[in-house]
């Protein structure tokens, strides 16, 4: 008779200069999740972070290259286990819906669970930031397709495979932006859960920068939109190459029927140079579109290499 494993749950906790809320919120997933383990990675913080975490029973990961993308990457590599919550150190999230989150993901056998942030408090979510947030959402939704309502939320539950299979190439808080687009693009079952989001306790600082890393985020989305959708960025490329082409060679056509002369000859050269570069740009993008999907391919069967808890390998 076959014993049904317990899964192994990991709160993973990225933190800089977090002093004033890391103990709080280790001992309340102690108290909601008493199963897991929680590990906290610290990011060169130069308060006492790392100490009252560690007093607070936490497992503390020592991250010394700067930046949110980075820790991600260190936490996925060096945590071992069947599901991950992720959580932002600063306290604004409800750390009771952490159950929630967890059952749903393994009960429901998804690969990733997005705590949807919702908020009352204007000082916790301010108009700036939900507005940036719509709107980027809007625009990823467009491009891969509308799944989430919410891609910049800091608390995610991730199964094992999603963990094991993301390669983050970011560096800063645009990294929240490439795990939706990787669940996206490999079209993971995925949930969205609303939970209570606050504002942060007095003395706490944001380590967000609305229009910089707004901009950091707009630019890493490009940067997707050109790598995994890379004909239909290089089309588009090509459209406003071949119009604008076109737009200088009609009144030289219509000269050139009248009277049987080119008489711009600077422009029809412009225009020849034009329409070239934007065949080169199409015929880009049909090569990158082929590499692309074998690349996906090839990420999806390193996705399906690691069982997902309650499968049979796991019996």
């Amino acid at each position: 008779m076959s014993v049904t494993p317990q899964p192994r749950i990991a709160v993973i906790i990225p933190c800089y200069n977090e002093a004033l809320t890391i103990g709080a919120l280790v001992h309340a997933f102690r108290s909601h999740l008493p199963e897991a383990r929680v590990h906290v990675f610290d990011n060169n913080s130069t308060d006492n972070t790392a100490q009252l975490a560690r007093e607070a029973g936490a497992v503390v990961h020592k991250v010394t290259m700067q930046g949110k993308g980075s820790v991600v990457r260190r936490m996925f590599a060096d945590v071992e286990a069947d599901a991950y919550v992720m959580i932002d150190g600063d306290g604004t999230y409800d750390v009771g819906a952490a159950r929630q989150l967890v059952d749903r993901l393994l009960q429901d056998g998804l690969d990733m669970v997005v705590g949807c942030r919702v908020s009352t408090e204007q000082a916790a979510y301010r108009f700036g930031h939900r507005a940036g947030n719509t709107m980027l959402t809007s625009f990823v939704s467009s491009i891969f397709g509308r799944t989430f309502t919410d891609i910049l939320s800091g608390y995610r539950v991730f199964s094992r495979r999603y963990v094991k299979s993301f390669a983050a190439h970011s560096s800063g808080f645009e990294i929240e932006t490439e795990l939706t687009v990787h669940a996206l693009e490999l079209r993971m079952p995925v949930a969205e859960i609303e939970t209570v989001y606050g504002s942060r306790p007095e003395g706490s600082v944001s380590k967000l920068s609305t229009y910089r890393d707004g901009v950091r985020i707009l630019v890493t989305i490009l940067r997707l939109f050109k790598s995994e959708k890379p004909l239909a960025f290089f089309s588009i490329a090509f459209a406003a190459f071949a119009l604008a082409s076109i737009d200088l060679a009609v009144p030289l056509v219509a000269t050139y029927l009248e009277t049987g002369l080119v008489p711009r000859l600077p422009t029809a050269v412009l225009c020849t140079a034009l329409m070239l570069f934007g065949v080169v740009l199409l015929a880009c993008g049909i090569i990158l579109d082929a590499v692309t999907k074998s690349r996906i391919e090839q990420k999806r069967f390193s996705y399906l290499s690691v069982p997902l808890f309650g499968s049979a390998t796991h019996a």
